[in-house]
């Protein structure tokens, strides 16, 4: 059987390297290529994949995001998160949102379709070097008190808005600032965007 594949990327060199060869490979079909994410939808319904390989950062939106989407409207798809860094919080991150699989642009062709083909009979495919006793997730309160740094609340707004000790608030920033590895409020809600864990 063939394995349907929809490629999305926002730099069209990469893809078409990628179409062209992953089509030499015999159980591989790519069905169509992406590049804006407003496309998105309408090509998955359209063209009726298997597997989507999604680059985790696009001009025009989050791979990460849509990922989550995809396994939202669409749970009998699989996603193949694709990303030109392989860092721990980006595979972690692809994991969270339902991914199953992640690969490094880094790798081989025959990487991504051992990657595809994992995907399409329902395994997880991850990088093996994971440190997954970095995974410290935010506490509720904390991706509470997150969103409300992203805008722009100061930690005396965020007190009186929770009704908390502002002692308390500046416990959780620093907190949130530790388990995200970072090194300001603002690198917090960056790294958090781009992660998927908020939206502005």
């Amino acid at each position: 059987m063939m394995i349907r594949v929809l490629l999305v990327d926002d730099h069209i060199l990469v893809m078409d390297g990628m179409a062209e060869l992953l089509e030499r490979e015999e159980d591989i079909k790519i069905v169509g290529t992406v590049l804006q994410l407003s496309c998105l939808q309408e090509a998955i319904e359209t063209l009726n994949p298997h597997v989507v390989v999604m680059d985790i950062r696009l001009k025009d939106g989050n791979g990460l995001e849509w990922t989550k989407k995809i396994k939202l409207l669409y749970p009998d798809r699989h996603v193949v998160v694709l990303s030109g860094y392989n860092y721990n919080e980006y595979i972690r991150a692809a994991k969270q949102a339902g991914a199953s699989a992640f690969v490094s642009k880094e790798d081989s062709i025959l990487h991504l379709a051992t990657a595809i083909r994992q995907a399409h009979q329902g395994f997880s495919f991850f990088p093996s070097n994971i440190d997954e006793s970095s995974n410290t997730p935010l506490t509720k309160m904390e991706l509470i008190i997150l969103k409300l740094i992203a805008q722009d609340k100061t930690n005396e707004d965020i007190s009186n808005s929770l009704n908390v000790s502002k002692r308390t608030v500046e416990h959780h920033v620093s907190s949130i600032i530790k388990k995200l590895r970072v090194d300001s409020r603002v690198g917090a809600v960056v790294k958090a965007i781009k992660e998927g864990m908020i939206e502005l």
